[in-house]
């Protein structure tokens, strides 16, 4: 169930990717964080690795030395945020100006929300 959760977390990250030109850090991390239950760690080196080359190359070489980077997971959002972002960036260019801000300054504060909550 995990790896479904982890291709629909790309699929978002992808989708506001194209959208707002965010993802790893404000969606895929916590998502895994929360959705998922990785460790900071996990999600963090394992959204790394999702987008692998070459942005985080180097980051994903380190995690994995720790064996925090889980590959089968980093895949499926890897394809999920290819599918989203294109999406994502045709949705972007049917929105008014306004609505695409508001919609970011909504979607931090919630995922804000969630990391001040969660223990």
């Amino acid at each position: 169930m995990s790896l479904v959760i982890s291709g629909l977390i790309g699929l978002v990250a992808g989708l506001l990717s194209g959208v707002y030109g965010i993802g790893g850090g404000v969606i895929v991390v916590p998502g895994l964080l929360v959705l998922v239950g990785l460790t900071q760690r996990e999600a963090t080196g394992t959204s790394l690795a999702a987008l692998l080359l070459p942005v985080g190359l180097l980051g994903v070489l380190t995690y994995s030395r720790l064996g925090a980077v889980k590959l089968p997971i980093a895949l499926l959002l890897a394809l999920g945020m290819l599918a989203g972002t294109y999406l994502g960036s045709r949705l972007a260019l049917s929105l008014p100006e306004v609505t695409l801000r508001r919609g970011l300054a909504l979607l931090l504060v919630l995922v804000a929300g969630q990391l001040i909550l969660k223990k």
